[in-house]
């Protein structure tokens, strides 16, 4: 939300560094690199219910301390901690998606889940503009903290655990207590300790990542469309307010059609996948999770992810109607919405006991690029210009379409041939 405010902000703590400038939006999302490595374990042991709670808790307190700020590493320090603890529910959000939705219906259900850590950043900037504007930037953090304040109690009365083997658990620690029967243990407990399991979890993303060639490929195929989707948020303000005159509340505009952009996407690409795995039910076929990458689903995200940065980089740079250029965001966005739905489709079928370790994997490959590819963006744009820059971009997600075309051909075998002890 805070972006259209980053000029007063470097302004009030006399910052001059544009590298500086997009490190301060930048380094929130570093959180998320970091959180899930211990979210993810944590959940498969001790459940989703209270991290959601207590991650609540403790985003709106490091929000508040980021309100607070007297200087720019103290705002630093408190947008990553914000980032460590909002990392929670990007997490284990499909892994409750996999815990409580049958396959047929995953596609939507996992669309409208993902549309909420997208959209965010798209439509955030719209409102935080105008607020900017009106009060100032420290009033988007109190905006903030009072809304995640209002969710709190909501939070511990409502949300419920989902996750089998811990209810699993749960059961057995009752049915012990009830009868005295110290044998009543799941399976997968049993001669392991809680530190045991964390070692064996905390180690489980990496592994995903780096062992299996199908996690690893979609990872780099995500943080490649994420990395190029943060670097154009980063800068829409510099573009707009130098090759358009739009001033703080106009640019916060400029990120609405990448919201445009992702709820067509979440509507077509979410539908679609579901449609595909129905049709393949009605016909009596066994599942099979590379259906998710089915050539119908991805050709069209693929081509428009490169297509959108052509159009909006050649337009932007030509100063044609703004229109023109934020109608390339949304094509791109509208993409990145079926890449992110296919992709991580396509590993909760993969990998359905482990949803939480196979987001983790994905989200620090893809935190890490939405990081660190925007602090290249302006000198990127000031060296090659707004068109030649964003073909760069283009010509970079070009060559990621072979991956999901490779993994829906020889998907299977990889899985069978890679298959590491989870």
């Amino acid at each position: 939300m805070f972006a259209p405010g980053i000029p007063r902000i470097m302004v009030e703590f006399k910052e001059t560094s544009p590298l500086l400038a997009t490190f301060v939006v930048s380094i929130y999302v570093l959180g998320f690199t970091f959180g899930p490595l211990v979210v993810a374990p944590l959940s498969e042991i001790y459940g989703r219910a209270p991290l959601y709670n207590w991650g609540n808790v403790l985003f709106v307190l490091f929000t508040v301390g980021t309100a607070l700020s007297q200087n720019m590493a103290m705002l630093m320090a408190f947008r990553f901690l914000m980032g460590l603890a909002g990392s929670v529910p990007i997490t284990i959000g499909s892994g409750s998606i996999a815990d409580i939705m049958p396959i047929e219906s995953r596609g939507k259900a996992m669309s409208a889940w993902a549309l909420g850590p997208l959209l965010g950043p798209c439509i955030g900037p719209l409102a935080g503009g105008y607020l900017i504007q009106a009060a100032g930037w420290r009033w988007v953090y109190w905006l903030v903290t009072i809304l995640g304040g209002i969710f709190i109690p909501g939070s511990f009365l409502l949300i419920k655990e989902t996750s089998g083997p811990v209810l699993l658990r749960k059961k057995a620690q009752r049915l012990r207590k009830r009868t005295g029967d110290m044998s009543s243990k799941p399976a997968e407990e049993s001669g392991q300790a809680i530190g045991q399991r964390f070692k064996l979890a905390i180690v489980r993303p990496l592994k995903l990542l780096l062992v299996t060639p199908i996690v690893g490929l979609m990872a780099l195929y995500m943080a490649v469309a994420y990395g190029i989707l943060y670097l154009l948020i980063s800068t829409f303000s510099f573009v707009y307010k130098d090759n358009y005159n739009f001033d703080e509340g106009q640019a916060g505009l400029t990120f609405l059609p990448a919201g445009i952009g992702m709820m067509i996407g979440v509507v077509t690409f979410g539908a679609l996948s579901d449609a595909i795995v129905q049709k393949a039910q009605r016909k009596g076929l066994e599942h099979r999770p590379e259906v998710r990458l089915s050539p119908v689903l991805t050709t069209p995200c693929c081509i428009a992810l490169p297509a959108g940065l052509f159009i909006y980089g050649w337009t932007a740079q030509y100063a044609i109607h703004f229109i023109v250029p934020m109608l390339g965001v949304a094509v791109f966005s509208c993409g990145l919405m079926g890449v992110m739905m296919s992709v991580q489709n396509y590993l909760l079928d993969t990998y359905p006991p482990y949803a939480a370790s196979v987001t983790a994997a994905l989200a620090v490959l893809r935190s890490l690029a939405a990081a660190f590819l925007p602090l290249a963006g302006l000198d990127m744009y000031n060296t090659l210009g707004l068109g030649w820059g964003n073909s760069l971009l283009g010509f970079i997600c070009v060559a990621m379409i072979p991956i999901p075309y490779v993994l829906y051909t020889v998907g299977e075998r990889l899985r069978r041939r890679f298959d590491p002890k989870l």
